[in-house]
């Protein structure tokens, strides 16, 4: 029988900074939803969270936590602080979205450099749109 081997601390602090990203979410949009609505809400993020954080969603996470208190403090400015975990609850989902929208973007251009690395700078020159004489 083979000894598992102990995680990362990378790893392991991925995992809790899911579940805490993702616990606080679910306990936002379970108060939006009503009050007896945010065990199940906290249970789902909590969740969630973990299995984000173990598979490495560390960019994916941060621009959840960016969304969730910048969406917060924009109510809180705009519809005073009743309204604050409205605003962090829309400010986390459009993070999320926009955070999966910025990291496809940086893979795509990181694949294209090493790509053209890779090639080599004669082939990259040819599909340049100026012309060498």
């Amino acid at each position: 029988m083979s000894a598992l081997s102990r995680p990362s601390t990378s790893a392991l602090f991925d995992v809790v900074f899911g579940v805490v990203v993702m616990g606080t979410v679910g306990a936002l949009i379970g108060t939006i939803l009503g009050g007896s609505s945010i065990p199940l809400a906290s249970g789902l993020g909590l969740a969630l969270g973990a299995v984000v954080g173990f598979l490495g969603g560390r960019r994916f996470l941060v621009s959840i936590l960016v969304g969730t208190v910048l969406g917060g403090l924009l109510a809180w400015l705009v519809a005073g602080f009743e309204k604050v975990s409205f605003g962090a609850g829309a400010g986390a989902a459009m993070g999320g979205f926009l955070g999966v929208q910025i990291s496809m973007l940086l893979d795509m251009r990181a694949a294209r450099k090493a790509a053209a690395l890779e090639a080599g700078d004669d082939s990259t020159a040819a599909h340049s749109a100026v012309t060498k004489s």
